[in-house]
């Protein structure tokens, strides 16, 4: 049932308001961190009014300007968007405490604060969104909002890695901008309303340039290899920056738009004919593995949290690939599941390299006995990305198997296997040296990290601990994640 809610469009106005506030008034501490902290929590109470008539099946749509038959500016909050909104929001309050804390003493905090608050309202533009071109609009200001984060260090480094995130997004942006001329051309509509609209009756050779072009558009900032470079290179960013990145924004707008090509523009029906998501299963199944291997290899703890976001994204665009409802419902729950156990991942590197001035992994013995309530969240992050029952991503692990047995696939079930031996190859021996391994003489003691930086953490790793067990719970995320398969994909 569709109702009409101004509060689908007051989501994103808020943190846009904050950021203007914030580049006028920004220049005093105080006035910035109310003005963040304000807008968050508000945000995040405003998403949370909405769940309510969300899980009872209720649709929250607003008009805002329609410029041309059938083409204009709106927001649609289904059980879909309200989880990704949900869950952007959610992170967003804690990622605001994290970066209050971490970029005390930073210079140009204004910049940084205005642009983060830009990023989060361009996200929740994007879980709202009710047509393509909505989310076309939304999803290319957040390539130019990222872009003085990536670079807030303005080295020669940053510029470099700048630069490469803008060639890679922008061109993803210009075939997103051609599949969505071809699908209004082909459907006469870019509503997300429609469990598919694309007529069979397009032709192979239309129909397969619009799936191209749209997850080419889209596997950029879902990291689908070979579209990956950006994103290692993208770590040189402030810590708070790489969590907004993997955790928050970017990354997961380009899994959302994947989910919403193959649901809601092709439809599952549709593509189950033409084959062409099979092609996609495989393409993200060389993900996950390549980008684990990758991993291995890196001893710089950012860097290897990167190629573990690549090869953790393609889970869920694997989920969506294998079109059955329980491979979906994985698809959809990872979003939350990869997003708190790698913003956790990410809040630790941040508070190692602040309390020890540590980057690298070999660097990280004993540190465990020093900062053990860090440590003890990264655990609990990284048992979740290997798939340790009663941990969120086990969760993910079970139904995506289950999910590829439903469509009779049953090497992603290997697959699912080998991907939870890597990760434990490269998380346990991070794991085994900060806990097992005595630490080197220090210069000056390490201590454990500062409230603002711990008490998120902690939150974080609390989060990925209850994602894992809270399947029964009604308002939890594991209850919406199954309302927006009932609409996709008839679970």
């Amino acid at each position: 049932m569709d109702v009409v809610d101004l509060r689908v469009v007051l989501a994103p106005a808020i943190s846009f308001g904050c950021a203007v506030l914030i580049f006028l008034l920004g220049a005093r501490a105080l006035w910035r961190r109310v003005l963040a902290l304000g807008a968050a929590v508000t945000k995040f109470i405003v998403i949370l009014s909405l769940l309510p008539g969300s899980l009872a099946g209720k649709v929250y749509v607003f008009e805002v300007l329609e410029f041309l038959p059938g083409v204009g500016i709106s927001f649609r909050a289904d059980a879909l968007g309200m989880f990704f909104a949900l869950v952007s929001s959610t992170l967003w309050v804690l990622t605001t405490v994290y970066a209050i804390g971490y970029m005390k003493g930073r210079h140009a905090r204004v910049r940084f604060f205005g642009f983060f608050a830009l990023c989060v309202s361009t996200t929740v533009g994007i879980a709202f969104a009710e047509n393509l071109l909505t989310l076309f609009l939304f999803y290319e200001m957040l390539t130019i909002c990222t872009y003085p984060l990536v670079v807030h260090d303005e080295t020669p480094e940053a510029l470099s890695a700048g630069r490469k995130y803008l060639a890679y997004t922008l061109l993803g942006g210009a075939a997103l901008l051609l599949g969505m001329i071809l699908v209004q051309s082909l459907a006469g509509t870019l509503s997300f309303s429609h469990a598919g609209v694309l007529p069979a009756a397009a032709g192979d050779g239309l129909l397969l340039a619009t799936f191209v072009t749209l997850i080419g558009g889209f596997g950029v900032k879902a990291a689908i290899m070979p579209l990956h470079g950006w994103l290692p290179a993208a770590m040189v960013a402030p810590t708070p920056v790489s969590a907004l990145l993997h955790a928050v924004a970017v990354v997961k707008a380009g899994v959302f738009g994947i989910l919403r090509v193959i649901h809601n523009i092709f439809g599952v029906d549709l593509l189950a004919e033409l084959g062409y998501a099979s092609w996609l299963a495989w393409v993200a199944a060389f993900t996950i593995v390549a980008a684990s291997l990758i991993a291995l290899a890196q001893d710089n703890l950012k860097r290897r949290l990167a190629y573990s976001t690549i090869s953790q994204l393609s889970y869920i665009v694997l989920g969506a690939a294998l079109l059955t409802p329980l491979a979906a419902l994985a698809a959809v729950v990872h979003i939350a599941n990869q997003a708190f156990a790698k913003i956790t991942m990410f809040f630790v590197a941040g508070a190692i390299e602040r309390s020890s001035g540590k980057t690298q992994v070999h660097q990280l013995a004993g540190i465990g006995r020093t900062m053990p309530w860090t440590m003890g969240a990264f655990t609990i992050a990284a048992l979740s990305f290997i798939g340790v029952p009663l941990f969120a991503g086990f969760v993910t692990k079970w139904y995506l198997s289950l999910g590829a047995l439903q469509a009779g696939e049953w090497w992603f079930v290997l697959l699912m296997i080998l991907s939870a031996l890597l990760n434990a190859a490269y998380w346990l021996p991070i794991v085994y040296l900060a806990w097992f391994r005595p630490s080197a003489a220090e210069s000056a003691p390490i201590r454990e990290a500062e409230a603002l930086l711990l008490v998120p953490t902690l939150v974080a790793a609390a989060y990925v601990l209850l994602l894992g067990i809270s399947m029964r719970i009604s308002w939890l995320p594991f209850s919406l994640a199954q309302a927006a398969v009932r609409f996709v994909a008839g679970l």
